[in-house]
């Protein structure tokens, strides 16, 4: 069996930049055993993949351990494919995940916006271990799907040092550290060590979680985004009540053919 595959750089407008994701198109679904060890070979924070249907894709999504429910650069990468490499007539693309339900896409020259559900994060008094885990004392901690955890300055989050170690024993999927930003909104970093993911260079769901917080906290719907990786990631992000709008750029770095 060979399957075409794409690796495609998300969140930037130039190779080796943004964060990595793998894509591949399916004619039908494989079984999940074989997509999770084909994202464990690939061995990049997420590998997507989509099947097309009469006006729609299916979509899904794999770390190097699990799928996971909701995945924004490698939504964004697969858009980029469909819409450059796969001719879709169209400037919209209608996703449809069986895990978070239906996500819309639109084109506007070289700019995707991808249309997400919000993830409003909640209060929540902070694990005995977390400044240990982060080497810092933060703000405030709140959770949603990921541990949010706020920070006074861009230059605390640019000097964190995690402890991976002790980060596996925080009950969520992922953690989420932010600051006011130097010269954009706010900006962000994002940690998935029980995902295989130690740090995530761009995290498209994180934002879901953050753009509802920054919003309120900064009173505008619309804000610019930096995730401080050492590719570092751009996000174009507004706020609509119960969705979010996240949008960036992306690049081809390769595409070739999986042989199984």
């Amino acid at each position: 069996m060979k399957i075409p595959i794409y690796q495609v750089d998300a969140f930037t407008d130039h190779v080796f930049g943004g964060n990595p994701a793998a894509v591949c198109p399916l004619k039908e679904w494989l079984d999940t055993e074989t997509m999770q060890k084909i994202a464990e070979e690939n061995n990049l924070s997420e590998t997507a993949f989509f099947v097309p249907k009469d006006d729609y894709y299916e979509i899904r999504w794999f770390t190097p351990k699990l799928e996971i429910n909701l995945a924004g650069h490698p939504t964004l990468a697969t858009a980029w494919v469909i819409f450059n490499e796969l001719n879709h007539s169209k400037d919209k693309i209608k996703f449809i995940s069986p895990l978070s339900g239906e996500l819309l896409i639109e084109k506007k020259n070289d700019l995707i916006t991808m249309d997400f559900p919000s993830n409003h994060a909640e209060l929540i008094s902070e694990p005995d271990f977390l400044i240990k885990a982060l080497g810092k004392k933060h703000v405030k901690v709140l959770k949603a799907r990921d541990l949010l955890v706020v920070y006074k300055n861009q230059s605390e989050i640019e000097n964190i040092k995690p402890n991976f170690g002790l980060m596996e024993k925080i009950d969520t999927f992922g953690i989420i550290i932010t600051a006011p930003g130097n010269d954009c909104d706010f900006v962000s970093r994002f940690f998935a060590p029980r995902a295989g993911i130690n740090e995530d260079p761009v995290t498209g769901s994180a934002h879901t979680t953050l753009i509802p917080y920054w919003a309120e906290k900064l009173n505008k719907t619309k804000l610019n985004a930096v995730q401080l990786s050492e590719r570092i990631g751009n996000l174009q992000c507004e706020y609509l009540g119960d969705r979010v709008k996240i949008a960036g750029t992306a690049r081809l770095f390769m595409k070739g053919e999986i042989i199984i």
